[in-house]
This record gives structure tokens, C-alpha cells and sequence, in this order.
């Protein structure tokens, strides 16, 4: 598995893997109809950097980084995951998360904070627990699941620095 900064190119293999999860509505706070065009902004164009994760030279996975805020709260970023369903439970976001915050030690934040993980994403809010994210607040029912009605949605943050 090798994680590296994302290219305009790779976004190629970049947006089926956003498309089969925004698409489904379950996770993320996005259009389930994103196009193609508005996932290109979203996950390359408006964060300061996105990689991807290449496993036997094949993109399964990507994250983006970006400012949480800006001015007095410039010191927080904010990060999105997604992994193909084709590498679901093979460490993906585990390695993601894990890179993530060393990146955003190196670009100079202090914290990173996740603004809105759908309480019903059961496995990402128990692997942002593992590594070491508070949940600090809570939005009732904030996210419209597409089978579960509407849900909470979590804010979670880290205190990167010692």
C-alpha cells in the first residue's frame, strides 16, 4: 500500500469511487447527483491537497485536506475519506487517517476536526474513536439517510499537537 499526493489525472480513478459513495447517500453530505465537473471541485480543486492510496499500482482509496476555518481558526483541517467498496476492510482508512494527521503536522495544523460524520457511518465513527477523535458535538437528526430517515450527524476533533 503506498499513499501519495493525488494528480489531476488520477482523478480518473478518483471519481468512480466518489460517485458509488455519494451516490448512495449514506455517508456524505453531498448531492447524491454530484457530476462528475462538481466532484472535480470538490475533492481537488477546493482543498489545499488530496491523495490517494495505490495498492498493487491501482487507486482504491483518497482523502482530502483542507482549512477547517479560516483566520483565528486556520490552525484546525478539516479531512474526507473514501475507499472503494472493491477494499472495504483492508486498512484503507485506517492508513488514510493515520497519513492525514501526519500531513497535517507537517502543513502546520495543530487539530483536525470532522464537521459532520452521519452517526449511522458505524464503522468510521468507531475507527475515529480508535484513533484517538473526541465526539464533541452532536446535530439531531442534521443527516437525511436514505433509508434510515433523518439521523444525527457527529462533530469529531483531535488535538494533533503533544
Amino acid at each position: 500500500m503506498k499513499i501519495r499526493e493525488a494528480t489531476e489525472a488520477d482523478f480518473a480513478a478518483i471519481w468512480p469511487i466518489f460517485e458509488e459513495i455519494v451516490s448512495a447517500g449514506e455517508t456524505y453530505a453531498y448531492s447524491r447527483t454530484t457530476t462528475k465537473d462538481e466532484a472535480m471541485h470538490i475533492w481537488m480543486q477546493v482543498p489545499e491537497k488530496t491523495f490517494v492510496v495505490l495498492v498493487d499500482g491501482q487507486i482504491l482509496g483518497t482523502y482530502y485536506l483542507k482549512p477547517n476555518q479560516a483566520g483565528p481558526g486556520g490552525h484546525v483541517c478539516n479531512c474526507g475519506y473514501m475507499v472503494s467498496s472493491t477494499a472495504e476492510g483492508r486498512g484503507l482508512a485506517i492508513a488514510m487517517c493515520e497519513h492525514s494527521q501526519k500531513m497535517a503536522l507537517e502543513l502546520g495544523y495543530k487539530a483536525m476536526q470532522f464537521n459532520f460524520v452521519a452517526s449511522t457511518n458505524e464503522g468510521a465513527v468507531r475507527l475515529w474513536n480508535k484513533l484517538g477523535f473526541e465526539t464533541i458535538g452532536l446535530l439531531p437528526k442534521a443527516f437525511l439517510h436514505p433509508t434510515k430517515d433523518y439521523v444525527d450527524a457527529l462533530v469529531m476533533y483531535k488535538w494533533l499537537q503533544d
